[in-house]
């Protein structure tokens, strides 16, 4: 499939920047108003929703804003890999005879014929069942590949695809989830998250395409926009959905759904563009934020929910609670006396559908406050329009029914190529002095505690919502340790079990491949109180290190773990992240030297647990008043090394000063490939407002390429400036400011100085 980023990449700068006004500054705005301005242009569509909401009792209205879990209606355990999971039909009925429930989600790897057959089964009782024939939607975590799919393609998860800053990654992921997923009935998915990276504490830290907003946008539009618009899974639709809003990923504590205080004008600076971005380009539905903005649960929050994402970011899809979020505004935030005063705050506030999972009481405790009058049925009418149509769009009225005659297309030779090849530009080479790659002679010793370790390559929403188990993983699938068997022979390459066993086996190596991390985790249970790599893998690179043997240290984890103390002694580092069901591979091709690395940092790795501080930070948070040593980045945002090496060079700008009647500033740069070989080079594009009304960051992207440069080989990169699209930002209002003075470009070791002169 393919995908032409180029136009695409220059359609994201102005998606970011789409002013509306339509509904803008139209105060309060009434609900007859707003079910106006949500209106398709398909007549046929909207007739069809006002014949609906015409006939629909206030039940099944109220039904259609309920999802519930799976194991509400099934005879198995969900939680169980591998099990023929079925529907339980007298569970079934008197869910959907007495509740018309409209929505469904969650699963784990099953077959894709069980997957077809539960769906078929779910989705005929419901057509015989629903007296309108409105057809369920099924939602989804498939968060890197189709992750509940067995045999389904498992790709990098998102922190490693922002590494590679390579956007045919998210549009093959996109495409390869839609192709083999569609077909079972898996048409709302609950992807992509478009928080920005901000704390490493953080368990949902890997399910971010990084710290920079730009990378966010680009590619989970790209993303976005692939899985809803693929036409090689017609006649079906998917909807995706841009999650969790809004600035979920910054806790101050790093605790999951957690309490996040920061100003307006940093949730309009960092945390709205990806979801802006998102928007503009057609997003169909957002998930809500669990946790908590500036002393508000989101959930409850008519700011954000409704004056926000819906009069500001004009968003005209449907908003879905997380995991039984409504039921924790009075069991956990203490912002509601019951349940039903939850439900009230909740729909007042703009939510759609409720995310119950395990129990219809949201469905009682609605119906209650509609009669009672505290919630009108025009507002119950307002999100079933928003539902209905979803469906409608999606086509589900016309083929509500699951297929089985693609099955062919499920975890291919073709798709897996994809998922290997976004693995190999997803990890970052930290650190080579000269040990890397090793020759095909040489003898290895790994070790380490996911050295052998499925569950550790492809981390959480792997098959189960945090897989513990390697024996459910496909048996071809490689560890580190047997992927470089693979690669360099199994007589060249062993396993040391503990510190003993590599000081006894160190002798006949060539060098020592330690891999440090961590085990599968997701959600709350990945929230740590420390970032520093634990004690005992600390003591066991260290007995690497003492043996005196060359030590390689791969870091297969969610997020950074701070290794400085040892870091220094390491004679080449890398950072694999989560790489997937392809990443033992992918690594084992980079230490050997098929593969040339290309990956660059998507955050800034920390140097001290104390320090997590961004690449697009302010320069008061660096630059201290008395001048102290303060690094703050080991590795930083941006960079990675490669096994040939780059000259940038000849920076140039079409001219040094924008007026009032010059639309833009074209910079061009020449990178040359100085090396014995070729190499993919990300080229970044950085901006720098020198003097501005608000303090702005030291770095902010704006823009990056990537492209194969052949060794002794020169090419010329070019980025074009407009001041409406890269030199303005947001105050506490979301007014653009654009204000003149110098800026400073910067890109490789270039830099540029030009003046914004409009007066």
């Amino acid at each position: 499939m393919k995908f032409y980023f180029k136009v695409f990449s220059l359609l994201i700068t102005a998606l970011l920047t789409v002013q509306w006004s339509s509904l803008k500054d139209a105060g309060d705005i009434s609900i007859a108003e707003r079910r106006k301005f949500e209106r398709s242009s398909n007549a046929a569509i909207e007739k069809k929703i006002d014949d609906l909401l015409s006939q629909m009792t206030l039940e099944e209205k109220i039904g259609q804003m309920t999802q519930l879990n799976n194991s509400a209606i099934t005879s198995a355990n969900w939680g169980d890999p591998g099990n023929q999971i079925k529907v339980d039909s007298t569970k079934l009925g008197k869910i959907l005879r007495k509740y018309h429930v409209g929505s469904f989600l969650n699963g784990v790897a099953v077959s894709a014929e069980s997957w077809y057959i539960f769906y078929k089964d779910l989705q005929e009782f419901n057509m015989k069942t629903s007296r309108l024939k409105i057809p369920i939607i099924y939602g989804i975590d498939h968060m890197h590949g189709p992750n509940y799919l067995k045999g389904g393609t498992i790709f990098p998860h998102a922190l490693n695809t922002a590494a590679t800053y390579n956007n045919q990654f998210p549009a093959d992921m996109a495409h390869v989830t839609a192709i083999e997923t569609a077909d079972i009935g898996h048409q709302w998915l609950f992807a992509p998250v478009l928080d920005i990276a901000r704390t490493p504490l953080w368990g949902r830290y890997y399910e971010t395409l990084g710290e920079s907003p730009y990378v966010s946008a680009t590619m989970g539009s790209i993303f976005m926009k692939t899985v809803q618009t693929d036409p090689d899974i017609a006649p079906y639709k998917i909807a995706a959905t841009a999650k969790h809003f809004l600035s979920y990923s910054e806790p101050k504590y790093g605790w999951d759904r957690a309490p996040t205080d920061i100003s307006e004008q940093t949730l309009y600076e960092f945390h709205v563009p990806s979801f802006r971005a998102a928007i503009n380009a057609g997003i169909k539905t957002v998930m809500i934020n669990s946790g908590e903005l500036n002393g508000e649960p989101v959930h409850s929050s008519y700011r954000i929910l409704t004056t926000l994402l819906r009069d500001e970011l004009k968003f005209k899809g449907v908003a879905v609670t997380d995991w039984e979020d409504i039921i924790r505004l009075y069991k956990n935030h203490k912002t509601a006396a019951n349940e039903k005063d939850a439900t009230y705050q909740a729909i007042t506030a703009g939510i759609d559908v409720a995310m119950t999972p395990y129990s219809t009481d949201f469905c009682d405790h609605l119906k209650a406050l509609v009669n009672e009058g505290k919630i009108s049925m025009e507002r119950i009418d307002l999100s079933v329009s928003r539902i209905l149509r979803l469906k409608l769009e999606l086509g589900l009225f016309e083929n509500p029914y699951p297929r089985n005659d693609r099955f062919k297309r499920i975890g291919t030779p073709e798709n897996r190529a994809k998922a290997l090849e976004a693995a190999r530009e997803s990890i970052v080479l930290m650190k080579n002095e000269g040990t890397l790659p090793l020759g095909a002679g040489n003898s290895i010793l790994v070790a380490g505690p996911v050295a052998n370790s499925k569950n550790a390559l492809t981390g959480g929403w792997t098959l189960q919502w945090q897989a513990r188990d390697d024996k459910i993983f496909p048996a071809d699938m490689l560890t580190l340790y047997t992927a470089l068997q693979k690669e360099f022979s199994a007589a060249n390459v062993s396993l040391a079990a503990n510190a003993n066993e590599i000081k006894d086996k160190a002798s006949s190596a060539s060098a020592i491949v330690v891999a440090v991390g961590e085990m599968a985790y997701a959600e709350g249970f990945g929230s740590i109180q420390d970032i520093s790599l634990p004690d005992d893998q600390v003591e066991l690179v260290k007995t690497a290190q003492d043996t005196g043997k060359p030590v390689i240290l791969v870091m297969i984890s969610g997020r950074p773990r701070v290794i400085t103390k040892i870091y220094k002694d390491c004679k080449a580092a890398l950072f694999a992240g989560l790489p997937g069901f392809e990443g033992g591979q992918a690594i084992a091709e980079i230490v050997s030297g098929k593969v040339n690395p290309s990956a660059k940092m998507s955050f800034n790795f920390p140097y001290s647990v104390n320090r997590l501080v961004p690449h697009n930070h302010k320069s008061t948070e660096v630059v201290l008043a008395h001048q102290v040593s303060n690094p703050i980045a080991l590795v930083p945002f941006g960079t990675g090394l490669s096994y040939t090496t780059y000259e940038y060079s000849n920076l140039k700008l079409s001219d040094s000063v924008l007026t009032s009647n010059q639309a833009e500033i074209k910079a061009t740069v020449t990178v040359k490939n100085t090396g014995s070989r070729d190499g993919k080079e990300a080229v970044l594009w950085f901006l720098f407002d020198e003097v501005a009304s608000l303090s702005r960051p030291v770095r902010d992207l704006k823009y990056y390429e990537k492209q194969l440069i052949k060794a002794g080989e020169s090419k010329d990169f070019s980025f074009t400036i407009k001041p409406e699209t890269h030199l303005w930002f947001p105050n506490k209002l979301d007014e653009k400011i654009l204000e003149d003075g110098y800026f400073t470009l910067t890109v490789g070791n270039q830099k540029a100085r030009f003046k914004l002169a409009r007066k």
